[in-house]
């Protein structure tokens, strides 16, 4: 049985401690006490109505029949009932009916959706992304017509992607895009792997598809992005005929299963354009980065709800003795909790969890910056930072959820193989957030070929000034002075792996390639250490005069205690691996494979 509870203290010490930032223009509404009686509500929705749909929803999962796809039993209702929260349209514009949230207080209530129940929060997740492509690329007309009733709810959308010869290369995509006389477009194709693209959830779907008009250049930059609504609008803006729109047929999926996963055929359907003929990438990457943070913030959930239920069972599964004596003798056994390769477990991911968590709200403040921000220097600050961390939040979230989801499984045992408890289910779950919206392997080739050397360089100083300039205020702290030297370690042999990427790349990109895996983790484990020691730090100034909040800010200097001395310790093993080079990688034949 899953449980769940929403982690508001940690939430709130995040966001209104840890960050503490002034709000940006359009977010002023949303004082500290607004924002708590949101996530206060959001977790109580979570928990009620979310979470109980989630192992049923896994076990009866979608059903196609004739085309027409069937949710599991109570997502209509869930759904309706989330629309109704208006939860869906929390972060949309409120001229077209959403509430204007940011993006700091957006992440942390989709970091609850996820960890209750990651299929449903599939559909809502993919209008979202869809609403945000269409917000800025979108014409006033397309804007007026989909966004008020994709942002209620009314009607989702969809991203269409993928075909079945060609995955991350789009620029192999097929999909055809014919211009007609009334500047809409006739589109013909096959799409797969198409997350909610077809449901009973909603009144009408709308797809955004890439397509290739017949004249346009090869590769790439002959892609255009359409939008293709299931049923045509009618004279009023309401769901009307039909339009070539179909599902051939539904995935049989490892995890998600009740998330629709479709195959989509579109039949000389109707479409409009959205932005600039053969500039579709430019739109769909609106989506696409969107959709990154939103993947990383699921292995956050994941993440959570793993080590909920772990903690939960190791304080109450009895099984040997304690090392050093029996901890409870009135007891046939101790908990397992006292043993210290339990304790290894569940401290890893804790660690994972809170300096994610930091790490994530850091990122989503800058994204509100990049959208909200006046300061046109500032906002191409932001920008540029976001840009850099996304690949890394992306991957290095879901890799930390998965593990984490499998400790979780080896915490509770034979008992966590089996579906009673629902730990392999997270496990399963997981494993799909390294893979789509690019593979992490794709994430980790962003950062060294596109991230790191853009600007020339530039956008790595966004992160790395921060941390150069934390270390040297900090190296003389008289509690954390030690753990600061040891950070400047770890950072230093990021720097020395961004140098010899760097330098390598320029004769040879293989050499680039065959480190980039290595690089991101090296990334994301210094930068969580960088959240760890801001938090660790913050919470020495609140223990004196916490009160009854004292074991929460201790607990925080445990767990980077933790963090620092055990898990950071693995950048020194990855700058060696990064300057192995890639011999050893490359050299074998491919025959001999």
């Amino acid at each position: 049985m899953q449980t769940y509870k929403a982690p508001l203290r940690d939430m709130k010490f995040v966001l209104h401690e840890l960050m503490n930032e002034a709000p940006l223009p359009g977010h002023e509404e949303f004082t500290p006490e607004l924002v708590d009686s949101i996530l206060e509500e959001a977790g109580k929705f979570c928990a009620e109505q979310l979470l109980p749909l989630n192992a049923s929803g896994d076990l009866e999962g979608c059903a196609i029949e004739n085309g027409v796809v069937r949710t599991p039993a109570g997502f209509k209702a869930a759904y309706d009932a989330f629309n109704e929260g208006g939860w869906g349209g929390l972060e949309a514009a409120p001229e077209f009916g959403g509430q204007g949230a940011p993006a700091t207080l957006a992440k942390l209530v989709e970091e609850m959706i996820c960890a209750t129940n990651i299929s449903f929060g599939m559909y809502p997740g993919l209008t979202q992304g869809a609403v945000r492509a269409l917000e800025i690329h979108g014409t006033e007309a397309q804007k007026a017509l989909y966004l008020p009733k994709m942002i209620s709810g009314q009607w989702s959308g969809t991203m269409c992607l993928t075909e079945p010869h060609c995955g991350t290369d789009l620029g192999l995509v097929r999909t055809k895009a014919v211009a007609q006389a009334d500047g809409s477009y006739r589109i013909t194709g096959a799409k797969i792997f198409i997350s909610a693209g077809e449901h009973d959830l909603s009144e009408n779907i709308i797809h955004l598809v890439l397509a290739r008009a017949p004249d346009a250049p090869p590769g790439i930059k002959g892609i255009s992005l359409f939008v293709v609504p299931k049923l045509l609008p009618d004279a009023a803006g309401e769901a009307g005929a039909g339009n070539g729109v179909s599902c051939a047929a539904i995935e049989h999926k490892l995890g998600i299963k009740a998330s629709s996963t479709c195959q989509m055929n579109f039949d000389d359907a109707q479409g409009w354009l959205v932005g600039q003929l053969n500039r579709g990438m430019q739109a769909m990457f609106v989506m696409m980065n969107a959709a990154r943070l939103g993947v990383a913030t699921q292995g956050l959930g994941i993440a959570e709800a793993a080590y909920q239920g772990a903690v939960l069972y190791a304080k109450e599964r009895l099984q040997g003795r304690a090392l050093s004596g029996a901890k409870y003798p009135e007891k046939a056994a101790d908990p397992i909790i006292v043993h210290p390769d339990v304790r290894r477990m569940l401290l890893t991911m804790r660690a994972y969890v809170e300096g994610s968590r930091a790490l994530g709200m850091w990122v989503a403040r800058r994204l509100d910056e990049a959208n909200h921000e006046r300061d046109e220097a500032k906002k191409a600050e932001a920008e540029e930072f976001v840009a850099l961390l996304t690949p890394v939040v992306k991957a290095f979230f879901t890799d930390a959820g998965f593990e984490c989801a499998s400790l979780a499984v080896q915490v509770y045992g034979g008992h966590g193989y089996i579906r009673d408890h629902g730990m392999e289910q997270l496990l399963r779950d997981a494993r799909i957030a390294m893979i789509y919206e690019g593979t992490n392997g794709v994430q980790a080739l962003d950062l060294v070929g596109r991230k790191m050397p853009a600007n020339f360089g530039r956008g790595l100083r966004r992160f790395f000034h921060p941390v150069a300039a934390f270390i040297e205020e900090n190296k003389g702290h008289p509690v954390l002075g030690r753990a600061v030297g040891g950070f400047g370690k770890a950072f230093g042999a990021l720097q020395l792996a961004t140098f010899f990427i760097a330098e390598k790349a320029l004769a040879d990109a293989e050499e680039a390639g065959a480190a980039a895996t290595d690089y991101l983790r090296l990334f994301g484990l210094v930068a969580l250490g960088f959240m760890w020691l801001k938090m660790m730090k913050l919470a020495l100034e609140k223990l004196p005069d916490a009160g009854v909040d004292a074991p929460f800010y201790q607990a925080k200097l445990s767990t980077g205690r933790f963090y620092l001395e055990r898990m950071l310790t693995q950048v020194g093993a990855l700058l060696a691996v990064i300057k192995a080079g890639k011999g050893a990688l490359m050299e074998l034949p491919e025959e001999l494979f």
